[in-house]
C-alpha cells in the first residue's frame, strides 16, 4: 500500500517536473540564442544548405525538441495520452535516476555551451571556429556537450519510459553521432594539422 502511494508519488513529481524542466530549456536556449546574436549582430544557428546532412539533422532535432516539450505539458492536463505513448514498466525508481540524469545532463550542457563564450555556434558556421578548442570539458572529449546531450536523452527515457521516449532517445543518438561526423569533417579541413594532433590524443566520445 505505502509503495504504491511512493510510485504513485513518484510518477505524478515527475509529470509535473518534465513539463517545467522542458519549459526552462526552451526559455533558456530560446534567451541565449536571441541575445547573443543581438549582441554579435552575426547569426549563431547555421543548419547548412537545403537537404544536406546538418539540414536534416536540425530539422530531426528541433521536431523531436518540440515533441518532447508539448508531450511533457499535454501529460499535466490530459493524463489519457499516456495511453497513446507505449508506456512501459520497467525499474520502479527508473524516475528517479532518470530526472537525476536529466537534469545532470542539461547543466552539464549549459555549463560547456556558457564556457565557449563567443566561440559557440549551433551547427556548422562555414567561416568558423577561429581555433581548435581543447581546453575544459574538451580534453576528455571530443563532444562533450553532445555527451551530455545524450546523458540528458537517456535520463528522459528512464525519467518517462515509453516506446515514445525510447523512439526520442534512439533517433537522438543517432542524430548527434551524425552531426559530430559532420563538425569532424569540418574541423579536419579547417585545422588539417591541429585537428589531427587533437584527434590523436582525444576520443570522440569518453
Amino acid at each position: 500500500m505505502l509503495s504504491d502511494f511512493f510510485s504513485s508519488g513518484i510518477i505524478e513529481f515527475t509529470k509535473v517536473y518534465l513539463a517545467v524542466f522542458y519549459s526552462i530549456v526552451a526559455a533558456f536556449y530560446t534567451y541565449r540564442v536571441v541575445s547573443k546574436q543581438r549582441k554579435s549582430g552575426k547569426p549563431l544557428v547555421f543548419s547548412g544548405k537545403l537537404f544536406c546532412q546538418t539540414w536534416w539533422n536540425h530539422i530531426v532535432f528541433r521536431f523531436f525538441r518540440i515533441s518532447i516539450w508539448m508531450v511533457c505539458l499535454f501529460r499535466l492536463f490530459y493524463p489519457n495520452i499516456d495511453n497513446y505513448l507505449g508506456m512501459l514498466n520497467i525499474l520502479e525508481l527508473s524516475p528517479v535516476i532518470g530526472l537525476v540524469l536529466l537534469t545532470t545532463g542539461f547543466l552539464s550542457t549549459a555549463l560547456i555551451h556558457c564556457s565557449l563564450g563567443k566561440e559557440w555556434r549551433s551547427g556548422i558556421d562555414p567561416s568558423g571556429p577561429t581555433k581548435v578548442i581543447t581546453s575544459g570539458a574538451y580534453q576528455f572529449s571530443r563532444n562533450p556537450m553532445f555527451v551530455c546531450i545524450a546523458v540528458a536523452q537517456l535520463g528522459f527515457f528512464l525519467a518517462m519510459p515509453s516506446v515514445f521516449s525510447l523512439l526520442c532517445l534512439t533517433i537522438g543518438l543517432y542524430t548527434l553521432n551524425s552531426q559530430a561526423l559532420e563538425e569532424e569533417i569540418h574541423l579536419s579541413q579547417k585545422f588539417p594539422i591541429e585537428y589531427a594532433a587533437y584527434v590523436a590524443k582525444v576520443r570522440r566520445w569518453v
